[in-house]
């Protein structure tokens, strides 16, 4: 029978100690803002056509637009057809990573649009990588604070919700994350209404009158299938749930094949609970399979934590108006208090590369920009703070790269960067085994790193070590 994980009288206390300074601290930088939740008198918004809406944005404006699956995508070409026409320059678009064309970021609208990418998804890579377009290494934790501290002001938000219900509140559906914060500052807020949208709870909602303008947008929203998994990333995500996920963990999983290898592989756990920035269709599984009911959560009990989602029909249909998922501002899911206070908090992320002494690249390959900081620092680091002390911070990634060649390395690549520091990281899994890294000296971290290596560049890389360290590495 797996052992139940119990928090103190005094962890619980000094938790909504904390929780009450987060908010106290916080509060210096939402005085005179909108709040979503409350409406604004008697204001109405108008609707009208996506064309006519976005005529508001003018050269030298900052708009944001909302991401994920939750990516506006009758108001982005719009946007961009209306810069054309009305021949706009220097017009800033930012956002987190989103979905479909990305219009803006066309080389024929360079001068128009430039994006400014808080993480950066596969449609704004080519316009960072050739000059166009811009990335901002930020904690996805900390992306709020960009638009409370006014250090990007946002003229026009673009966003995507569902129809109003019978007291006036519309849905942000699948991506709240720093969607609401950009809201409460935004000069000018349009409104994509989609009725195929997931009317979702917590910080998801917001009254019609917040709406500047509002536009008929019925589209079914951009899925992430599923890949087919290969053999490797199979034997690590069988890795990670039968030897590093505890019956009565609370999980962190981000999106791509290892973690989805890992939520396939822990079909036999019981009493699973869900606290992460985002969140796929594996998670649903779990929940029919009753591998997920969220008992033992410290930070709302009983229920799914979210931030921003992405996935299928599947994953939209079990989230719609569904009490059990709660989608939270992003400053709030990813804050390392709120991790850390949750029961064996288990976080597990990918990276791109790892060097002998435990720096991970996670963002870039070389100086190729790929992604982003995003949240995996946040809850690696919230991880290994747990209040329970059972926390197990994860990164897994496999031994080599599609060309064979090995992702541990005697140094990162010239230009990649540094998102999880040597002193952040605990846990390394490839195909190989597992590299316990915490309280490993220097010495021993490459040892242990070069045991889960791919065997055919173990001797290589033992002699790489001998080379950097002056001396063998040894457990």
């Amino acid at each position: 029978m797996a052992s139940r994980c119990y928090l103190s009288s005094r962890q619980i206390l000094n938790f909504f100690k904390n929780r009450n300074s987060i908010k106290s601290s916080s509060r210096k930088f939402h005085e005179n803002l909108r709040e979503p939740s409350q409406p604004l008198g008697n204001k109405q918004a108008k609707w009208m056509s996506a064309e006519e809406a976005v005529k508001v944005v003018k050269s030298g404006d900052t708009v944001f637009v909302q991401g994920a699956a939750a990516t506006p995508r009758v108001l982005v070409p719009a946007l961009a057809e209306h810069g054309k026409k009305a021949g706009l320059k220097n017009v800033t678009v930012c956002h987190i990573h989103t979905e479909g064309a990305a219009e803006y970021n066309k080389p024929e609208l360079e001068g128009i649009f430039r994006s400014n990418s808080f993480f950066v998804g596969a449609n704004s890579r080519e316009a960072i990588n050739s000059g166009r377009g811009d990335f901002v290494p930020v904690f996805l934790s900390e992306i709020p604070l960009i638009f409370h501290k006014k250090i990007l002001p946002v003229d026009v938000a673009l966003v995507q919700v569902t129809p109003a219900d019978n007291h006036g509140y519309c849905s942000l559906g699948t991506s709240v994350d720093c969607t609401r914060a950009a809201l409460q500052h935004a000069k000018y807020v349009i409104g994509q209404v989609n009725p195929r949208l997931p009317r979702t709870f917590g910080d998801a909602t917001i009254h019609v009158s917040h709406f500047d303008a509002l536009v008929e947008g019925e589209r079914e929203l951009p899925e992430h299938k599923a890949d087919v998994l290969t053999d490797v990333e199979l034997a690590i995500g069988k890795q990670i749930a039968e030897k590093l996920v505890a019956d009565g963990a609370t999980l962190q999983m981000g999106i791509g094949s290892i973690p989805d290898a890992v939520l396939a592989s822990l079909k036999g756990h019981k009493d699973l609970g869900i606290h992460s920035e985002m969140f796929s269709d594996g998670v649903v599984d779990l929940v029919n399979l009753g591998c997920i009911n969220n008992k033992y959560k410290a930070v709302y009990q009983g229920k799914i934590v979210g931030s921003f989602c992405i996935g299928t029909r599947k994953l939209f249909d079990f989230m719609d108006n569904n009490p059990f998922v709660v989608m939270l501002n992003v400053d709030y899911v990813n804050h390392t208090d709120n991790i850390a206070i949750n029961p064996k908090m288990t976080a597990i992320n990918s990276c791109i590369e790892v060097d002998l002494t435990g720096q991970v690249c996670s963002d870039s390959i070389g100086t190729r920009i790929y992604s982003g900081v995003g949240g995996q620092i946040d809850f690696l680091r919230g991880a290994g703070m747990g209040k329970d002390g059972l926390g197990k911070p994860i990164l897994a990634m496999p031994s080599t790269t599609s060309k064979g060649e090995s992702k541990i390395v005697p140094f990162i690549k010239q230009g990649g960067g540094v998102v999880t520091s040597r002193s952040h990281i605990h846990y390394l899994v490839t195909e190989h085994g597992i590299a316990s890294l915490f309280g490993q000296n220097i010495r021993q971290r490459a040892y242990h790193l070069i045991q889960v290596a791919h065997p055919k560049h173990r001797e290589a890389l033992e002699k790489a070590a001998f080379e950097r360290l002056k001396c063998m590495p040894s457990p």
